[in-house]
């Protein structure tokens, strides 16, 4: 039988920084292969995302999104993946879509910020509150653990509810001061306009995007973009898809080159600098869903194994 895993079993197994080992290795493997595919019924849509990476195998991630679901008490976005051996392409295992959606987005933000952010970061500062933003506190909170996490929202009481559920973590009522004083800026909004301007950010600060994923999408203006040294995780997903790159560079304001790595290039992140400003965009992408899913179901191998009665 096809094992399936659920957010409650995967959860017990993953730990954030061994999440962002195992993303590093996934990049030692070959390129990957990725695709999406999108259908559409009026303001439904069917996402398919899929993967193929040399030595991991395959996923296929679907998403369905169905936004008038919660006037019947559904979520609006289902959806799961499904993991296919790399050397016979058999079906391996069904993982959890929210699992493997939640520690690959958070995780993917987190391994840019191992790399490139000040290891002692004092102050952490999330601009959003929603479920992203949840993931990023526990994410954050497992490797900077002396650090003090603020959080920033349009809406101060939905910041303020978010924080109610997490022991130790501030509201920051205004932007800019919040910027200005935090060692990592983490960004998951939904503007289409940028929320992060370049003249508050000072050397030694490290922003890292999560919140823009179309080509109309910008969290940070083109000041923040100048001013820092850039990276990503993928090229390919990032650079001529998500308005955060796409814009600017279709503008002239800055050059491909000026990305200078991504992912499969982690060894030329730099290590931290305070003279720098480092800034990341996580686009996302299927082949991170592969490398996510792929280790929580070594993970569960791992302990099916060890719950299995020794042979005599």
């Amino acid at each position: 039988m096809l094992p399936s895993i659920s957010f409650a079993e995967g959860e017990a197994l993953l730990d954030w920084r061994g999440l962002t080992e195992a993303l590093a290795k996934g990049h030692d493997h070959p390129k990957a292969e990725i695709g999406d595919t999108f259908l559409y019924r009026g303001e439904d849509t069917l996402l398919s995302r899929a993967a193929w990476i040399d030595g991991l195998g395959m996923a296929v991630k679907t998403a369905n999104i169905f936004p008038n679901n919660p006037e019947h008490g559904e979520a609006p976005i289902n959806g799961s993946v499904v993991l296919y051996a790399d050397k016979t392409g058999l079906p391996e295992a069904l993982v959890d879509f929210h699992l493997v959606t939640k520690w690959k987005t958070a995780g993917d933000s987190l391994l840019g910020a191992l790399r490139l952010a000040n290891p002692a970061a004092k102050e952490i500062l999330i601009v959003g509150a929603g479920t992203v933003a949840a993931s990023l506190i526990e994410a954050f909170s497992s490797c900077y653990d002396t650090a003090q996490i603020r959080i920033w929202n349009r809406t101060q009481a939905k910041a303020e509810a978010l924080a109610k559920t997490y022991p130790d973590i501030a509201v920051a009522a205004d932007l800019e001061p919040a910027v200005r004083q935090a060692d990592i800026i983490v960004t998951c909004t939904m503007t289409q306009t940028p929320v992060i301007q370049g003249e508050w950010l000072r050397p030694g600060q490290h922003l890292n995007m999560i919140g823009a994923y179309r080509p109309d999408m910008r969290e940070a203006d083109d000041a923040a973009l100048i001013r820092s040294k850039i990276y990503t995780d993928s090229f390919d997903t990032t650079l001529d898809h998500i308005g955060e790159f796409a814009l600017p560079l279709a503008a002239g304001v800055i050059s491909r080159s000026d990305v200078k790595a991504d992912f499969y290039g982690l060894e030329q992140f730099p290590n931290f600098d305070t003279d720098q400003i480092t800034l990341f965009k996580n686009g996302g992408g299927a082949h991170l869903d592969l490398m996510t899913a792929r280790h929580i179901l070594s993970l569960w191998q791992e302990t099916a194994k060890g719950s299995r009665p020794s042979s005599i």
